[in-house]
């Protein structure tokens, strides 16, 4: 377990048990915690008030329970390209996920799942690997990454396909149906498969129509 030096941290995550075990976890690994906080707009603030050596943070935090954890890490690291972030979440947000490590010069950054850090050395040597500019990613991680770099419409079926290339025409469920010589129930179930395998955010059903065609004239 490397603890070469004391490092301030500036740490967020809103379960208020694992956010104390933390504290006292890197505590009596010689660290100091700066601020705990347990929302992405406190972290924001205390970033900007402690100048931490790093940041630990979790993705889903209120509060909308999403990827606000992660969002504010990738702004911060937009104001300072070289503020070390470790994200330690139990979910992979692959957009945001990207954007973070391809942050900065890519140095002082790193993203581990919570269930898949086997001991307490593992977090402590990622920690201090991160603070000192070095990048550790969770194979897990780069995984669903590697899969997001591919063509997004690879994991649709003809069927879905055509389904998505008459939503980007502006046709309305009916009109598919219509077109398709199909129900419009069997429309909707295609559509629902369609947002489903395309790993849409959670959003209005409108809202995700308009990212699907997105993701159909990309590519």
């Amino acid at each position: 377990m490397r603890v070469d030096r004391t490092l301030r941290v500036v740490l967020a995550e809103d379960s208020v048990l694992l956010r104390d075990g933390l504290i006292g976890l890197l505590t009596r690994c010689g660290h100091e915690v700066v601020a705990a906080v347990g929302d992405a707009e406190a972290l924001v603030a205390a970033v900007e008030e402690h100048t931490p050596d790093v940041v630990v943070t979790d993705v889903r935090m209120p509060p909308g329970f999403q990827d606000e954890g992660l969002h504010a890490a990738v702004r911060l690291r937009e104001k300072r390209p070289t503020l070390p972030v470790l994200v330690l979440s139990q979910y992979v947000q692959r957009a945001y996920a990207a954007e973070l490590l391809d942050s900065g010069d890519g140095t002082g950054v790193g993203y581990l799942l919570k269930d898949r850090v086997g001991q307490v050395e593992e977090f402590v040597d990622a920690l201090s690997e991160v603070a000192d500019g070095g990048t550790v990613v969770d194979p897990e991680v780069v995984r669903q990454l590697l899969r997001r770099r591919r063509d997004p419409l690879e994991r649709l079926s003809p069927r879905e396909r055509e389904v998505l290339a008459l939503i980007a025409e502006g046709r309305s469920n009916g009109a598919i149906a219509r077109e398709l010589v199909v129900s419009e129930a069997a429309v909707g179930k295609h559509i629902g498969s369609i947002l489903t395998k395309l790993d849409l955010p959670p959003a209005t059903e409108t809202h995700r129509r308009v990212l699907a065609v997105l993701a159909y004239l990309r590519a």
